[in-house]
């Protein structure tokens, strides 16, 4: 099989169930999943925390299941993300948060590599969540994905700081200008 097809090249592409453009807001959706993969592939590369490295690469693992399910206008019987995986992010961030110092202001993204990185996958996430919530106003899709990425953005913010803690740096916080 070759990785071309020259499907493509017209602008359009294959979902499961249909052929559509490849700007169709479910295409957007499962592309931004995809993004959020391929950056928290990046986040592994650089990382030197095993244990931050053993949560995400089952996220990895999760997101394609995710982006397949995106990607499935019939509903057909595929893989679909367990809402359990939601309550075991909520049990790691709540592990990892009585670890760090209390929030009382915004932080700014930053810090070690790792850390800014998964800054940086917070907002791919974001984004993607944006994408599929549009896409559910237009669309059916399975309402556990939003809860999960969600989450997942909460995980991922969480792991940033725990990050910045393990290697002894401070997080920058922003305090906004008070107006007179």
């Amino acid at each position: 099989m070759k990785v071309y097809t020259k499907f493509g090249d017209k602008g359009k592409t294959a979902l499961v169930g249909r052929v559509t453009d490849k700007d169709d807001p479910r295409v957007a959706a499962y592309g931004e999943v995809d993004e959020l993969n391929a950056l928290l592939g990046v986040v592994i590369s650089f990382t030197k925390h095993e244990d931050i490295i053993d949560i995400l690469i089952p996220i990895q693992k999760d997101l394609f299941i995710i982006g397949a399910d995106l990607a499935n206008v019939q509903g057909e019987k595929l893989n679909k993300i367990s809402p359990v995986r939601v309550s075991e992010f909520e049990k790691i961030i709540d592990e990892i948060w009585d670890q760090l110092p209390q929030l009382t202001h915004f932080v700014l993204p930053g810090g070690t590599q790792t850390a800014s990185m998964l800054h940086l996958a917070r907002t791919v996430c974001r984004r993607a969540e944006r994408s599929i919530i549009a896409l559910s106003k237009k669309e059916k899709i399975n309402p556990d994905i939003i809860v999960y990425i969600n989450r997942l953005s909460d995980l991922l913010f969480t792991l940033a700081r725990f990050a910045n803690r393990k290697e002894k740096i401070e997080e920058t916080i922003w305090k906004g200008k008070k107006r007179k």
